[in-house]
């Protein structure tokens, strides 16, 4: 597997091994070989750890892909797969002829997820790992922190895949099951926290990541309250399919003393001014996405206040006409022409292009932590608090993060808005009526299912633009309740195999380890339960919410 970098972080790395290596000829001195390695020296600040950083730029812009402006890495990543399927957006565009991701036509764009996270987050990870072996363990604690958040998205998308065994040199490679990569993830994620944690206790005051460090400029009390977030994120995730290791791991992240993402200033999200949010141009360049219909259904039938901060008004005359405001795309149909719906409503001002550069690159927010919060107090885990006041309090932050107008208190207690069917103004053959009754207000005397579907579809709300997650947890739970595809081509080709009356389950293999690493591949398929194609159920989607 190939390692990649940016040029301009080659250079620093050459640039700083010429320093490194000037260091270490002009001195003789045998003194430092018993100093403890993991201590923090002047000379180690000299250096300015510009060897190490520089790959961590490299892995926080990957996750959710800009890491050189290549905007349709982004697009094959996620926004012709999770972006559609979580019900987020949808492209008025007829790609491939009008058969394609859209209406579970499946092509060779499901590559990506799994190239961008090994070539861009696993093989710099490898290199810090390399660099890292006797000193500047913050450095390596961060590096585990964005492994685990970018490739548990990898392993929600395929499920088995090439984890313990990465780096490994000989003819195949194994894969492991998606059981097994959660208990890595979550080995990881003790690590990190002990390395940055005892790093941070003894060096309260030192940044040493602060210049590699887009997301929280070197605060590493904030990397600790993300890797927390991380593990209860993921501890929800298996909650489903093993409820005993979600509780120990959720009461984990619960209970330590860090914290979890707690106001709207822990939120974790990449800023990087010098390239610009990949969704901008999709949306506003290319007019390749669009509101989706699931979004019209739900934001518009609640008169939610954020609805106006994430779409844009439709400006397509007939839509105009109509009296409707907004109008979101169904996906699961056919599409003939792109001028039928480009007009249709574009993501809201916020990403447009005079924006593109100050928009950060949501990974996750405060909100997503306090809806975990309310589910965990669902499942009765220790620590989690109020249900109702984390459901609201995550309302609270979302309508925050979003400088959302209006009042969040009649928001919060309205218990008679619902979502509205869908009509499609042009071609009514794709109207569709609501596929759920769920209000806003929270009603204590409700079912627990009930108040997940409440609790799911506010955090599906809230997690907007973040399609990758919103569609793991729409896989996990059902919610929030999705319109029905049309039009399903999932059976005209073997790798598809969607069942009618069903949805997308998982991304088959990358075609390229086919050719690559037969071996591999087939140890993934028997893990996987003998089948690779888009109908089968990953290890946590059981189906059932086990309350």
């Amino acid at each position: 597997m190939k390692k990649y970098c940016n040029n301009i972080y080659q250079l620093m790395v050459i640039a700083s091994m010429i320093v490194i290596s000037g260091l270490t000829a002009c001195t003789d001195d045998l003194e430092g070989l018993n100093d403890n390695p993991l201590r923090l020296t002047e000379e180690k600040l000299a250096i300015d750890y510009a060897n190490v950083g520089a790959f961590l730029p490299q892995m926080q812009q990957s996750i959710y892909y800009n890491n050189d402006g290549g905007n349709w890495k982004y697009q094959l990543q996620q926004n012709l797969n999770a972006d559609i399927y979580s019900g987020y957006l949808c492209p008025p565009t007829p790609f491939r002829n009008g058969k394609n991701a859209s209406n579970y036509f499946l092509v060779d764009w499901f590559n990506w997820p799994y190239k961008i996270g090994y070539s861009d987050v696993m093989g710099p990870w490898s290199e810090i790992k390399e660099l890292t072996r006797e000193s500047s363990r913050e450095f390596y604690g961060a590096s585990l922190i964005l492994k685990v958040a970018a490739m548990h998205r990898v392993t929600d998308v395929y499920g088995p895949t090439p984890y313990s065994e990465f780096g490994k040199r000989g003819q195949f490679i194994e894969y492991d099951s998606q059981e097994e990569i959660y208990n890595q993830f979550f080995s990881e994620l003790d690590t990190a926290v002990n390395l940055i944690s005892t790093f941070y206790e003894e060096y309260p005051e030192v940044k040493s990541i602060s210049k590699f460090d887009f997301i929280y400029g070197g605060d590493f009390s904030k990397w600790l309250k993300w890797a927390n977030s991380l593990r209860l994120r993921l501890a929800i995730r298996v909650s489903n399919v093993d409820p005993a290791l979600a509780k120990i791991e959720g009461e984990k992240a619960l209970s330590n003393a860090y914290g979890l993402l707690e106001t709207n200033d822990d939120i974790v999200q990449v800023d990087q001014p010098a390239i610009g949010h990949p969704l901008s141009e999709i949306a506003y360049s290319w007019g390749d996405t669009r509101m989706g219909a699931n979004m019209e259904s739900i934001l518009v039938g609640f008169n939610d206040p954020r609805l106006a901060k994430y779409f844009a008004p439709a400006t397509d005359e007939n839509v105009i006409a109509s009296g409707d405001v907004y109008k979101g795309i169904r996906y699961g149909i056919d599409i003939d022409s792109k001028d039928d719906r480009v007009g249709y409503s574009n993501i809201g001002e916020a990403f447009n292009l005079e924006n593109k550069f100050s928009v950060p690159w949501l990974l996750m927010s405060t909100a997503e932590v306090y809806f975990l919060k309310a589910e965990a107090g669902l499942r009765g885990w220790a620590n989690a608090g109020s249900i109702q006041n984390n459901y609201e309090t995550g309302i609270r932050m979302s309508m925050e993060q979003w400088a959302a107008e209006g009042s969040v208190d009649d928001y919060i207690n309205n218990d008679s808005n619902k979502p509205i069917d869908y009509k499609d103004t042009k071609f009514p053959e794709y109207d569709e009526d609501a596929v759920s009754e769920i209000t806003i207000k929270w009603d204590e005397g409700a079912s627990n299912e009930v108040k997940l579907e409440r609790i799911i579809t506010q955090k599906w709300i809230a997690m907007f633009p973040e399609g990758a997650e919103a569609w793991s947890e729409f896989r996990r739970t059902g919610y929030p309740k999705l319109l029905p595809l049309e039009v399903n081509y999932s059976n005209e080709n073997t790798i598809g195999k969607v069942p009618n009356g069903e949805f997308i389950k998982r991304l088959p293999f990358n075609r390229e380890e086919y050719d690559n690493n037969i071996e591999g591949v087939e140890s993934g398929i028997e893990k996987l339960g003998g089948s690779d194609n888009a109908g089968v159920r990953l290890w946590w989607d059981t189906g059932s919410n086990n309350l």
